[in-house]
């Protein structure tokens, strides 16, 4: 006989009446006033939601990937993009039609880049003198020149490469491949996001949202200063057998309730969380301790620097994660932090100690270890900057979301390549554009999944990361033989 609670919820009288007469009837009538749509296909097997390993779509070139997100929007033009021709521009009007962000301190003189390129590696990649550390392993990286995204706001742009579209609610990039692959550890989150000790990013959570995917796929936040992680101790009174009897006790109870509740999600990932906390106890501990790095492993990532330490701690901890198993990292940079409306002359110089040294490391470390032709390393921010002055006293540069750039290294990129152009002063992509979901659908190729197979069923709709027809692999900046078929 089966149990149903003393108390008759919303839910369960829907259940037990939806056979009933008067469901019936409604049925009968919405026939009748060709209301009633198509019946959906029934699903032969009930869908289970967890994190073991699951087969790609195809044989993959990357099993993991740390994306560094420089929120707010670092100068392409002043990093990544040099324009010698603006320099006869500098201080004049603008010879052409801006798409300003904010009007109200919009200024129409070219902004020249203050800052000296030069070629770097045996590819000879103009780079910004700022980024030093990053010019010793150029010959890694492939440059991307025409990113575009073409909403100039932080949370739109940001939403566009994050999910695929400028709304919010939707899963994340690390959400969609730790769906569609599982996870190589079961000791560790798949999907982990080291967070700025100051702030989270603009949109703050959502960074790192499942969105409409079972909560088991959101990223797992480990803090910046210590202890990483809360509570992951248990009281010194429940340690040893209490806890496992207590652990065996509560488990119990989480599958009876379950069994009782077939296909509740979000109950199925929550018991999965539990699980997955206890065995975080040992694991966790030892995957963020850096005690047992070597000096020269702490100086290669900037620790020895108070200006690089905080950032480069966090890119070692990124390597021993992925290490472990774990599928996704994310490492962000707090609110704004290259929104440099104004005040660049100074503001970017410190952006950039503060990132170039752990960044590059890590792109030096993975390769020394065997792991970057595994690993997808990626680096950039949801935006680029303005061609002209912004804040004719505090100069900097406005949004640009039209033209910009981002790096990628490892798992099947090309490395030492460039790929793409802005126009004569940096405002537009103009060349070999990459669209958001077309970086997107090749990131996924590159892990063995399509893009329109990775699908989740949702309300009668089988939705996908990049939900646009026109996304393509970006096969020209992958190596031989990753290329899309």
């Amino acid at each position: 006989m089966r149990h149903y609670p003393c108390k008759l919820t919303r839910r369960h009288f829907l259940a037990q009446s939806s056979l009933g007469i008067g469901g019936l009837a409604l049925t009968w009538l919405l026939n009748e006033d060709k209301l009633l749509g198509a019946p959906e296909r029934p699903e032969l097997e009930q869908r289970r939601f967890d994190l073991t390993p699951k087969p790609p779509h195809f044989a993959p070139r990357a099993r993991a990937m740390i994306s560094m997100f420089m929120q707010g929007g670092p100068s392409h033009l002043d990093l990544f993009d040099p324009k010698p021709g603006m320099a006869r521009y500098d201080g004049q009007p603008f010879p052409g039609t801006i798409q300003y962000d904010n009007a109200a301190e919009a200024s129409a003189r070219v902004l020249h880049s203050p800052w000296r390129f030069r070629k770097c590696g045996q590819a000879g990649i103009e780079l910004s003198e700022l980024l030093p550390a990053l010019g010793e392993v150029a010959d890694e990286i492939c440059l991307i020149r025409s990113m575009k995204t073409g909403v100039n706001n932080h949370g739109q742009s940001i939403n566009a490469l994050n999910t695929g579209r400028i709304l919010a609610g939707r899963p994340v990039l690390g959400s969609w491949i730790t769906y569609g692959l599982g996870s190589e550890s079961r000791n560790l989150p798949a999907y982990v996001v080291l967070t700025d000790p100051i702030s989270t990013p603009v949109l703050g959570v959502d960074n790192w949202s499942n969105g409409y995917l079972p909560s088991l796929f959101q990223g797992t936040v480990v803090r910046a200063q210590e202890p990483r992680i809360l509570n992951l101790d248990p009281p010194s009174a429940m340690r040893g057998q209490p806890q496992e009897r207590y652990l065996d006790f509560l488990d119990r109870l989480n599958r009876e309730h379950a069994q009782q509740r077939p296909g509740e999600l979000d109950l199925e990932a929550r018991i999965s969380t539990y699980e997955l906390a206890a065995r975080m106890q040992t694991a966790a501990r030892e995957a963020l301790d850096i005690s047992s790095e070597t000096p020269a492993t702490r100086r290669l990532y900037g620790i020895d620097d108070p200006a690089s330490a905080e950032f480069g701690t966090r890119c070692l901890i990124a390597r021993r994660l992925i290490e472990r198993g774990v599928r996704f990292v994310q490492i962000c940079t707090r609110n704004q932090f290259w929104d440099h409306h104004g005040n660049i002359r100074t503001l970017l110089p410190n952006s950039c100690r503060y990132v170039d040294r752990g960044s590059a490391a890590l792109v030096r470390d993975l390769k020394c270890r065997g792991l970057l032709d595994s690993t997808v390393v990626h680096w950039g921010g949801e935006m680029g900057r303005l061609p002209v002055v912004q804040n004719e006293r505090n100069v900097g540069r406005d949004h640009n979301t039209h033209g910009f750039s981002m790096w990628l290294a490892g798992g099947g990129f090309k490395p030492g390549m460039t790929h793409g152009n802005t126009d004569d002063f940096g405002h537009h992509a103009v060349e070999n554009i990459v669209n958001h979901y077309d970086y997107q659908a090749t990131l996924l190729h590159l892990f063995g999944l399509d893009h329109r197979r990775l699908t989740y069923q949702r309300n009668g709709q089988q939705l996908t990361l990049t939900d646009n027809q026109s996304a393509r692999v970006v096969e020209d900046i992958l190596r031989d033989g990753v290329a899309a078929s």
